[in-house]
């Protein structure tokens, strides 16, 4: 049975720290907490715009030098409202920029509602005029703060982000007999699609080849970490790695004398960040799929000798890998 239970988080385990980001790296830049101040000033400067034209449109007409209308009091309350709205938005994420853009178009609509609109009398001209250019530096003022919270989501976006994967399958095999098709690991690629090749290069060392997008490859060296005979292999890739990565498997003898239960554990950086882990899915991709699918193409081999299409056609060291799907039974089970 596999457990489809891919967890995305910061690597907190001992044995993987040297995944984590350099502790420099975790705390708050001088640039963040100017983007947060800015933030919470466009969010104060907001809601405050909002409640005075929700609370007093008129006077606010007439400060401006508009008519007061009832027209002209309902348009200045839908600002205010949507004012209250970009504040508070503002207020509760810490990378705003989605919002601050919303203010940006907010602004080139109310400069657009001013400019046509028209003054009470000959004389509120240059009130107009002057609302008209206040209103243009809070446009200014918003557009700066776009353009850098935008800059500083873009780049956190881009950030490598650290994956961690569990799956598990019960093989109606012996525990030792999938301890020892595993250990060797130029076995891998032979159920893992995505490797193209491993080979054992000294005690506890070995060299990875995998397929990565655009038909390029990467490659890393990797080691060994633990290895208790019959029970568990560690490893992890080393400093050159292209893509630094780890993982864990688990043999345990099933229940009801029905073979092994092989549990897997896999962390890796993505170094696309957030938008790779995106598009992987999008694209069918999604790493918990991946292992999914390898690990039930490993029952196959050590249960049959190879690997088998639906119809059950032998694919060999190559197979066409299809979404994972749990079974009707499991399903039905989760409900």
């Amino acid at each position: 049975m596999t457990t489809l239970d891919t967890q995305r988080r910061t690597v907190p385990e001992a044995q993987f720290q040297r995944l984590l980001p350099p502790p420099d790296e975790m705390e708050r830049s001088p640039a963040e907490v100017t983007d947060q101040r800015l933030g919470w000033l466009l969010g104060v400067l907001s809601i405050a715009l909002g409640v005075t034209n929700l609370a007093v449109p008129r006077e606010v007409a007439r400060f401006i030098g508009v008519r007061d209308d009832l027209q002209t009091q309902t348009a200045l309350r839908v600002v205010g409202a949507r004012e209250i709205a970009a504040g508070i938005g503002l207020f509760r994420q810490p990378k705003p920029s989605g919002w601050a853009w919303a203010r940006v178009m907010g602004d080139a609509m109310d400069l657009t509602l001013l400019s046509n609109a028209t003054p009470r009398r000959r004389g509120d001209w240059a009130r107009n005029r002057a609302a008209a250019l206040a209103l243009l530096g809070i446009t200014v003022l918003d557009l700066y703060s776009a353009v850098r919270l935008s800059r500083e989501t873009i780049a956190d976006v881009a950030q490598p982000q650290y994956i961690r994967v569990k799956k598990s399958i019960t093989i109606n095999r012996p525990v030792n007999e999938v301890y020892a098709f595993w250990h060797n690991f130029e076995n891998l690629p032979r159920f893992m699609s995505h490797l193209e090749e491993v080979h054992v290069t000294g005690i506890n060392r070995s060299h990875w080849k995998a397929k990565a997008p655009a038909g390029r490859s990467v490659e890393w060296n990797a080691e060994v970490t633990q290895d208790v005979p019959n029970e568990r292999i560690s490893w992890r890739s080393l400093d050159d790695a292209d893509i630094p990565n780890s993982g864990t498997v688990e043999f345990r003898f099933a229940p009801g004398d029905r073979g092994t239960e092989v549990h897997v554990e896999l962390y890796y950086q993505s170094p696309a960040g957030k938008v790779g882990v995106t598009l992987a899915k999008m694209f069918g991709e999604e790493p918990g799929i991946q292992v999914a699918d390898d690990l039930r193409a490993l029952k196959q081999v050590l249960e049959t000798g190879e690997v088998l299409a639906a119809d059950g056609a032998e694919l060999g060291k190559r197979f066409a890998q299809r979404p994972a799907q749990p079974r009707k039974d499991e399903s039905e089970g989760d409900r």
